[in-house]
C-alpha cells in the first residue's frame, strides 16, 4: 500500500499481527480454527501464529510473551539488533509512550 503526498510516494508499514494472551495454546488454536477461516503459520506449546486474510493473530502464554502489536517495518533494525526467533522471523521489542509492547519485524523475515 502506498500513500502519495505532494510528489513523493511512501510505502506504509504493515501490521503483521496482534498478540493476545491465552491460557492454553492448543485449545485456543482449535477454537479459532473452528470459528474462523484461518491457517496456522506456526504453533508450539507457548505460542501460535494464525494467518487471516488481512492480519495475523498471535496467541501467547502470559508468562512467555507479552500481549503486543507486531509491525513489519524496514526500520526495525534502527532500534536495536534484531533477534532471530524459532519461526524464522527477526525482530526487536520496544514500548510505546504508554508502555504497550510493540514488536518491530524485519519485512524480509516475515514474508
Amino acid at each position: 500500500m502506498t500513500t502519495a503526498t505532494a510528489n513523493t510516494t511512501t510505502t506504509l508499514d504493515r501490521l503483521h499481527h496482534v498478540a493476545i494472551s491465552v491460557q492454553n495454546i492448543a485449545e485456543s488454536v482449535e477454537w479459532y480454527r473452528a470459528t474462523f477461516s484461518c491457517e496456522v503459520s506456526y504453533q508450539d506449546a507457548t505460542w501460535a501464529l494464525l494467518k487471516f486474510d488481512n492480519v495475523g493473530i498471535a496467541l501467547v502464554i502470559p508468562e512467555q510473551h507479552p500481549p503486543h502489536l507486531g509491525f513489519a517495518t524496514p526500520k526495525a533494525h534502527e532500534f536495536a539488533p534484531l533477534k532471530r526467533h524459532r519461526d524464522g522471523t527477526e525482530s526487536v521489542y520496544i514500548s510505546d509512550p504508554s508502555g504497550n509492547a510493540v514488536e518491530l519485524l524485519s519485512p524480509e523475515s516475515c514474508q
